[in-house]
């Protein structure tokens, strides 16, 4: 025990680094992504995230939007408790049997123009769960879906470049 306790004293913590000085990737790919919510919507992009029976690893990563590091709240970007006040559903995980009807229930509560993002593999089309009892299968099974990201989980910055890319298309498809 006191070897433990010593070794806690001397070593340093096990953290992520800290966000080098002058590193404009974040801001720039955060400010674009408000821009074109600004000119797609007229106002900034408010983001549900819906947990249709993941493990949470994509819960994970999307929460790091909101940490320190990212901030996204400082770019007008927000999340929502509500699907009535959202643009976009984040949704992750298989949809299992017992979620079907409340994303169903919460797709139809958002209001239009609202767009569904599948994060992670097992929104996709299953993933590990895959042909499981207990599961319907991806997100498009239950609801139309408009971007896919991959990755198990997703990184949060492919989120957000998710995120871009689906307000980009939507914007081009604008007459």
């Amino acid at each position: 025990m006191r070897r433990t306790l010593f070794e806690g004293l001397t070593r340093r913590p096990l953290t992520e680094a800290p966000p080098r000085v002058g590193d404009e990737m974040l801001a720039e790919l955060a400010s674009q992504l408000d821009r074109t919510a600004r000119r797609r919507l007229g106002r900034s992009l408010s983001i549900r995230e819906v947990d249709a029976g993941s493990c949470n690893g994509c819960e994970l990563e999307i929460n790091a939007l909101n940490n320190a590091f990212y901030d996204l709240e400082r770019f007008g970007l927000r999340f929502v408790a509500s699907p009535r006040h959202a643009d976009v559903l984040l949704v992750t995980g298989p949809v299992t049997k017992n979620m079907r009807e409340a994303l169903e229930r919460t797709y139809r509560a958002t209001p239009d123009p609202k767009w569904v993002v599948a994060v992670g593999d097992c929104a996709v089309d299953g993933g590990m769960f895959s042909g499981s009892y207990a599961v319907t299968g991806g997100v498009s099974k239950v609801v139309p879906v408009d971007l896919h990201i991959h990755g198990c989980p997703p990184a949060p910055m492919e989120i957000l470049k998710g995120l871009i890319s689906l307000l980009d298309a939507q914007t081009a498809d604008r007459p």
